[in-house]
C-alpha cells in the first residue's frame, strides 16, 4: 500500500492521526506503518458508539452437567474411546499463548514466568509435562499448535528452541501467530503505541481458529487428519490436556463440543458459567451473572449455574470450519491502553483509558447444537495464574502444584 492510498483509508474511518509522524520515520518504518494501516480493520471502531446495543443476551437456563460420579462409572470406557482416537492421530491441542506476563510484572511472555521455587519451571514447562503425561499413556505424539502474537512471537519460539521443547518431539509442533485488533480512545481513535506504530491487542480467545486458517495451519490439520482440538489457555498449570477421559466422553456422547468445568466456589466467583442460551450451549460470563441467576436452584436444590468454565475445550475441527465461516460478534472490552501524547512520549495509564475489540470462544460454543460440560477436580486441574499475588496467582498455583507432588 502506497501512501495516499493509505492517507485514503485513514480519511474515510477519520484516523488521519496515524499519519502524525510520518515525514519523520526513517524509510523501514514508514512500510511498517503503511503495511500496518492496510492490514488494519478499522471497521470495529465505528462499533464504539454502539457498546451498549451490542451482543443482547437470549433467554438463560441451566444445561445438564456431566457430574465426577458420572464420569467415575464410565471411566474405563471413556478413556479407552479417548486413547483409540489420540493413537489414530486424530486429536490435536491447541495451547493460547497470545498474551504477556504484564500482571505478573514481567515483560516477557506469560509461558516463559518461573514459578519455581527451588529449581527453574516455567509456565510453558508445566503445560508440555502435563501433555506428555498422555503422550505416554496413548504411546503417541500428540500434534500442539501454539498460537502467539506479534507481541511475543519471535520471544516464544526462540524460547521453546532453547529449552529443547521441554522434551517434547519439535516434529509435533506448529507456531501460528494470533491476528491483532486495533486499540482505541472512548472516541473510536486508534492510539499509538510507537510513532510509527498503531496500537493494537490480541484480537480475543475467540480468533485463534480463524488464525490458524490464516496461517495454513488448517491444512496442515487436514493432512494430518485431525479430527478434534482441544483449546487450552496458558495460564492454569494444572490442567490436563488432550484427556483421554474427557475426549472418550465427548465422543461417546456425540456431542459437537466438550468443556471442562469445576464447581464454583461461590455464585460470584469470577468464572464463565456453563448454561443454555435460547436453548443452545452457551457461557454467561461472571459480569453478567444478575442476582437472579445467582440465586437460582435446580431441581436438587443446588445452585442451578454452579459450574464454571477453565477454558479447556474440545471442538471438531470441521465444526469450526463452519463457525468462522460466519462472522462472530465482536466485545467491545474496556482495557489500560499505553499510547503517545500530544508530545509523542509513551504514557502507561494507571486506570482504563480505552476500549480493545475481542472475539470470545464462548460465542464459538453457541454457535453449536450440543455441548457436553464435564466437571474436572478442582485441585487437581484449575490452578490460573492472573496474577502474582491473591487469588488465582502465582502464590496460589505453587499451593496447589506442591498439593499435587509437583517439585518446585
Amino acid at each position: 500500500m502506497g501512501y495516499q492510498e493509505a492517507y485514503d483509508k485513514l480519511e474515510k474511518y477519520g484516523q488521519l492521526h496515524v499519519l502524525k509522524y510520518y515525514e519523520e520515520l526513517d524509510r523501514e518504518e514508514q512500510e511498517a506503518l503503511l503495511r500496518q494501516i492496510e492490514q488494519t480493520d478499522f471497521d470495529v471502531l465505528s462499533l464504539c458508539k454502539q457498546k451498549e446495543n451490542l451482543n443482547p443476551r437470549g433467554e438463560i437456563t441451566p444445561i445438564g452437567v456431566m457430574q465426577l460420579p458420572e464420569i467415575a462409572a464410565k471411566k474405563e470406557e471413556y478413556t479407552k474411546t479417548g486413547l483409540d482416537a489420540i493413537r489414530a492421530g486424530k486429536v490435536g491441542a491447541v495451547l493460547l499463548a497470545g498474551g504477556m506476563g504484564t500482571r505478573l510484572g514481567s515483560d516477557a511472555p506469560k509461558g516463559v514466568y518461573n514459578i519455581g521455587l527451588t529449581k527453574e519451571v516455567f509456565i510453558f514447562q508445566r503445560l508440555i509435562e502435563n501433555l506428555l503425561d498422555v503422550v505416554h499413556q496413548a504411546g503417541a505424539w500428540i500434534p500442539l499448535y501454539v498460537m502467539t502474537s506479534d507481541k511475543n512471537h519471535e520471544t516464544t519460539t526462540a524460547f521453546f528452541k532453547e529449552k529443547k521443547y521441554f522434551g517434547y518431539n519439535a516434529e509435533y509442533v506448529t507456531f501460528f501467530m494470533q491476528d491483532m485488533a486495533p486499540a482505541s480512545n472512548y472516541n473510536g481513535k486508534v492510539y499509538m503505541e510507537a510513532r510509527h506504530k498503531i496500537s493494537t491487542s490480541p484480537n480475543g480467545n475467540g480468533g485463534w481458529f480463524l488464525s490458524m486458517m490464516k496461517w495454513g495451519v488448517v491444512d496442515k490439520i487436514r493432512e494430518a487428519g485431525v479430527e478434534w482440538l482441544n483449546v487450552f489457555a496458558v495460564d492454569n498449570v494444572l490442567q490436563r490436556i488432550a484427556d483421554p477421559c474427557f475426549v472418550g466422553a465427548t465422543i461417546a456422547t456425540g456431542s459437537a463440543v466438550g468443556a471442562k468445568v469445576v464447581k464454583k466456589t461461590a455464585p460470584d466467583e469470577k468464572v464463565g458459567a456453563m448454561c443454555l442460551e435460547d436453548g443452545k450451549p452457551s457461557i454467561v460470563e461472571y459480569y453478567d451473572m444478575t442476582e437472579e441467576l445467582m440465586a437460582a436452584k435446580d431441581e436438587n436444590g443446588e445452585p442451578a449455574y454452579n459450574f464454571g468454565v477453565i477454558l479447556n475445550y474440545l471442538f471438531r475441527e470441521k465444526d469450526l470450519e463452519e463457525i468462522v465461516a460466519k462472522k462472530l460478534p465482536l466485545h467491545i472490552v474496556e482495557k489500560k491502553i499505553p499510547y503517545l501524547d500530544e508530545a509523542g512520549e509513551l504514557v502507561k495509564p494507571e486506570a482504563p483509558n480505552g476500549y480493545k475489540f475481542e472475539q470470545l470462544v464462548l460465542d464459538m460454543i453457541h454457535e453449536l447444537d450440543s455441548c457436553l460440560p464435564y466437571e474436572v477436580v478442582r485441585n487437581k486441574e484449575f490452578a490460573p495464574i492472573k496474577n502474582k499475588t491473591g487469588v488465582d496467582s502465582v502464590e496460589s498455583a505453587r499451593e496447589l502444584c506442591k498439593e499435587n507432588g509437583i517439585e518446585l
